[in-house]
């Protein structure tokens, strides 16, 4: 990404408003509703294989619950500090894992991607290269940019501590099958992109909340919250380490008392300053997510102006957000550019 770009349109999830979240389905169908980049949340297999879930405990996106033969491997552990039960992504082998099909996480919300529920599997980050692999091509041939690729690493501390680290794995992944398309790397804790930043290329992507602290900075006893990172000292330090801030929405663009959109906060000015890109996430189309102001109706599945507020950050200044509805966030990006972009 660079300032004079148009701002990257990242499916978040794949087109997940419209499809079972990381699922191959979901990423070809939000590359054909524009999206510039696909992200894959990635978790490890017990056999050191990078599966595509948002979550090590996979029992809410998959069938796994169901299956009689998997019964036994429900059980309870801590996982970042939290006890967590359910069935988890390292106690199974690859192909036990492939067996498994995908489910929507938010039935209630979106009835019409649960109605793909069990078509589809759960793929590999080696099945989403590939799909890239398959579609990058052509697109090059035709003068089109090709699809990028953000990995996200979920819990890489958690999994090091396995003896399942991240980065070599995923690094190897790259290199034998991202076949030219730009890599986005992101992750929550800083610990994680320090030790790939001498090691690769690739751009890399702190993300960052409203809340709380990452959990590696917690484990160390380090006192910074992430609003301390997002002081100009902390944000010159993240700019040692990463190309880009992946900022929670509300850091961007806070609300009113009212529940409306209140005027931008200086953390894009701030961040751009120390050297950094930023990108927002995640915007959601349906009124259970979207700013007061921006429902319409009352019943929290239906959708709202969820155009309104991304096109409010691109004129903040972003330089890319990610969305659950990537054709709404290219809608939303031409009714910016329509607008007189500044």
């Amino acid at each position: 990404m660079n300032n004079d770009a148009p701002p990257l349109l990242f499916a978040h999830r794949g087109a997940s408003g419209y499809r079972p979240e990381h699922t191959l389905e979901g990423y070809r169908l939000a590359i054909e509703m524009g999206a510039d980049v696909i992200e894959p949340d990635l978790v490890i297999s017990r056999d050191g294989v990078l599966v595509v879930r948002h979550e090590n405990e996979i029992s809410g996106t998959t069938n796994v619950a169901s299956l009689p033969q998997f019964a036994s491997r429900r059980r309870t552990q801590q996982v970042d500090g939290e006890a967590v039960t359910g069935w988890f992504v390292e106690d199974f082998s690859a192909a036990e894992i492939a067996t498994l099909r995908a489910r929507e996480r938010l039935p209630a919300l979106r009835p019409q991607s649960a109605a793909h529920d069990g078509r589809y599997g759960v793929p590999t980050l080696v099945d989403v290269l590939r799909l890239l692999a398959e579609i990058n091509p052509p697109r090059v041939a035709q003068g089109l940019q090709p699809i990028g690729v953000a990995p996200e690493t979920k819990h890489p501390s958690h999994f090091a501590a396995l003896g399942l680290p991240f980065e070599q794995v995923l690094l190897d992944t790259l290199q034998a099958t991202a076949h030219g398309a730009t890599v986005y790397i992101q992750s929550f804790e800083m610990a994680n992109l320090k030790a790939l930043r001498p090691r690769c290329a690739h751009q890399l992507v702190f993300l960052v909340d409203t809340a709380g602290a990452p959990s590696d900075l917690l484990r160390a006893g380090d006192p910074r919250d992430y609003a301390a990172l997002l002081q100009p000292a902390g944000l010159a330090e993240i700019a040692t380490f990463a190309d880009v801030l992946g900022a929670a929405r509300r850091l961007v663009q806070p609300l009113t008392a009212a529940g409306a959109l209140a005027p931008p906060s200086t953390l894009v000015a701030d961040a751009h300053r120390a050297g950094l890109q930023v990108v927002s996430w995640t915007f959601r189309a349906e009124n259970e997510f979207l700013p007061p102001a921006l429902r319409r109706g009352k019943v929290a599945s239906a959708h709202g102006d969820v155009q309104a507020e991304i096109v409010a950050q691109l004129s903040a200044g972003i330089d890319g957000f990610f969305t659950d509805f990537p054709d709404l966030g290219r809608a939303a990006i031409q009714d910016w550019q329509h607008a007189g972009r500044p």
